[in-house]
């Protein structure tokens, strides 16, 4: 658990601290025992770290997608039905 009185007091002794921060430094809450708990990182960082999440999360989607794609074609071909053409495809969505 991690210590409030410490992170309170923390901040109260600090309050300059976002004027001194690294933007790329981290500050570690730690426990009675010293033990990690908590990570505090500059918000700029922090919503940085939230977009570069997004996209990679995008990608993986597109890639997955595309993935079960090649798979579902892959299997359609084992089993000897036959695939809708691009053209088919084309003019059904302008339907």
């Amino acid at each position: 658990m991690i210590n409030k009185k410490k992170a309170a007091a923390f901040t109260k002794n600090n309050s300059t601290f976002e004027k001194n921060i690294m933007p790329n430094s981290v500050q570690y809450m730690v426990d009675d025992k010293g033990s990690k708990k908590a990570v505090l990182v500059p918000l700029k960082v922090w919503e940085r770290l939230n977009e570069d999440h997004n996209k990679l999360q995008n990608k993986i989607n597109v890639l997955t997608g595309i993935k079960n794609s090649l798979k579902e074609v892959r299997e359609t071909k084992e089993k000897g039905k036959k695939l809708q053409t691009l053209n088919d495809f084309l003019s059904e969505s302008n339907d």
